[in-house]
């Protein structure tokens, strides 16, 4: 009897173990490491360390379902190679970072080109975090009659 019920409990571990192994899709992949590179630009700006790098670093709030990511990745990757200071250049957070944004840079632009779908095209979205309201054209005919 005990043998049998460690034989499904093992059964029954290994199938829940597999079941959690689904490779990451394209959508998946670049959203996790979206919010992984804001959370590694919080730590950034908070460590004692960093907070003088983190100075001359541009404000963005990733959103892949923004189709300016692009620019704006592009971008805050050439302020990162190209800092004016060697010490912060150096610093293994901002290496991470660097490398963080290359990837989902690659990923955006070439791994899961035409696979992602963008639903605005606020380029202020991704400076600013406050996204404007886009209003489709039946609703925007609605806000117009009710004035």
């Amino acid at each position: 009897m005990r043998i049998g019920l460690a034989v499904a409990l093992c059964f029954f571990t290994s199938f829940v173990c597999l079941s959690e192994c689904a490779p990451p899709t394209c959508y998946s992949r670049s959203l996790s490491l979206s919010k992984e590179v804001m959370t590694l630009l919080d730590k950034i700006h908070t460590y004692h360390r960093t907070k003088t790098c983190a100075e001359v670093l541009p404000t963005i709030f990733l959103d892949v379902h923004n189709s300016c990511i692009t620019t704006k990745l592009r971008d805050f990757l050439y302020v990162l190679v190209n800092h004016p200071s060697q010490y912060c250049r150096e610093r293994p957070r901002m290496v991470l970072l660097k490398t963080k944004i290359q990837n989902l840079y690659a990923i955006v632009t070439r791994i899961c080109y035409r696979d992602l779908v963008f639903f605005t095209d606020d380029c202020e979205a991704i400076d600013t975090g406050h996204s404007r309201p886009h209003y489709a054209e039946d609703r925007l005919q609605l806000l117009q009659e009710e004035r």
